[in-house]
């Protein structure tokens, strides 16, 4: 049985002042490409029977850098659709609804976490019979992202919240005497700065 790899896209300005961004299609900056050149390291050897990723190009362009080859791109991949809160803060939005939780509340005009939770388990499904052939990565975004992982173990979409997620990050998801188990979770890149050159990685 294959593992399960999500990746977290690298830093867009939105994501370094963490101003919520879903369907707002913004590039990497300079710092967020490095990043995911770096990635290139972490996933060197890795072979994968599919690759999928969002089609946000922050997203697509991260799977790029690192050297890996989108076999498709897919809807339900996307970021947690924000609504109303767009581009704003938690900083912000509690400013004017102090009790206001992403994970309980959803977003006004956007999605519910329930809503979020039905697209993570309809990936998760998709590529139940590809985990049997191989591993399977996944190119995405930090709450869509968590919700897979609390999907994969069983938990409901709210408890992605105990699962926090940064920028150009790998988690692996994988089984343990039969059962979903978290393998490795939020593990960053190595430092840009590093000369090491990036392996391509193939699939």
């Amino acid at each position: 049985m294959g593992e399960l790899l999500l990746i977290r896209h690298g830093e867009t300005t939105w994501s370094a002042s963490r101003r919520h961004t879903s369907y707002t299609d913004l590039e990497l900056t300079p710092d967020g490409e490095r990043q995911a050149r770096a990635l290139g390291r972490l996933l060197a050897g890795r072979r994968f029977v599919r690759v999928l990723s969002s089609p946000r190009q922050r997203a697509t362009c991260t799977a790029h850098l690192a050297g890996l080859d989108v076999d498709a791109t897919d809807a339900d991949l996307a970021e947690w659709n924000y609504g109303e809160y767009e581009g704003r803060t938690t900083a912000d939005i509690h400013a004017e609804n102090p009790h206001w939780n992403i994970w309980t509340d959803g977003a006004p005009g956007g999605e519910s976490p329930a809503q979020v939770g039905a697209r993570a388990d309809l990936v998760l499904a998709a590529i139940a019979p590809l985990l049997e052939r191989g591993s399977v990565a996944l190119v995405g975004h930090a709450h869509s992202l968590r919700v897979i992982g609390a999907r994969w173990i069983g938990l409901p979409p709210s408890a992605g919240g105990l699962l926090r997620l940064d920028t150009a990050t790998v988690s692996v998801l994988g089984h343990e005497h039969g059962r979903r188990v978290i393998l490795r979770w939020n593990q960053p890149a190595p430092p840009p700065s590093e000369t090491a050159p990036a392996q391509a990685t193939r699939h």
